[in-house]
């Protein structure tokens, strides 16, 4: 099948941190003369996100927060939870942290992507990007060479809607002026890529790198044949 259009998520299948938030975390402090342990500010910020996730969903959007406010309260929640409560640290570290995850510096790309984006491109298939992100996301994607792959980035935050909620990708469609049919989605999660995107109707995949077993769930949810290991596979299937 030669989809219309091919959207695709972003965080663990075109990009993936290069170290844990907690490390990431812990080396900044330092230059603010805290030490404090990875591991413990990476549990410290999967509370802290969980938190403001549950009270403010989606970025805060509709509750009267913007995404940078958002992110710099999970920052300074994180260090709180460490036991680091002076505001005069607090506020230029979780400033500082925020826009650091703008930088290429803190993402990589997987080695299956762009050979595959080149062929897709090389062949005529128009892209786009559907992704539970901020606003930040076009930076990312720019400072990562990728950005010119796509005809546009529909980013949770933009659209008001997040995975798997159905009304996000019939808001891609729209904008792409395109059937369900048309369009084929590759995602990294079973409930939030595959599965929502079929619900709509649109042909998906699930990519799982460097999985010797099939993920949780993806035996009773998932054909095999729709399981990705590597997105080379992708340039099989779209010829």
């Amino acid at each position: 099948m030669r989809p219309q259009l091919l959207t695709w998520d972003v965080k663990g299948t075109l990009l993936c941190v290069r170290r844990s938030v907690g490390e990431l975390y812990s080396s900044e402090a330092k230059l603010h003369g805290l030490q404090l342990e990875a591991r413990a500010l990476d549990r410290s910020f999967q509370a802290a996100l969980q938190m403001q996730d549950k009270q403010f969903p989606n970025y805060g959007r509709g509750r009267g927060l913007t995404s940078q406010q958002w992110w710099v309260d999970v920052v300074k929640k994180t260090f709180c939870f460490c036991g680091v409560s002076d505001e005069q640290v607090l506020s230029p570290l979780a400033e500082k942290l925020y826009h650091q995850f703008c930088s290429a510096a803190n993402w990589e790309v997987y080695g299956d992507v762009q050979d595959t984006l080149d062929h897709c491109r090389k062949i005529g298939v128009s892209m786009a990007v559907i992704s539970n992100f901020d606003r930040r996301l076009e930076q990312i994607l720019a400072n990562c060479n990728l950005r010119q792959y796509f005809q546009f980035v529909m980013t949770s935050e933009d659209a008001g809607i997040a995975k798997p909620d159905q009304r996000i990708f019939r808001a891609a469609l729209n904008l792409a002026q395109v059937e369900p049919r048309q369009v084929m989605h590759i995602g990294d999660d079973i409930r939030m890529d595959y599965l929502a995107a079929r619900a709509v109707g649109m042909e998906s995949y699930l990519i799982c790198r460097g999985q010797e077993e099939e993920p949780c769930g993806a035996k009773q949810l998932v054909p095999r044949a729709h399981i990705l290991s590597s997105l080379h596979q992708l340039c099989d299937l779209i010829k």
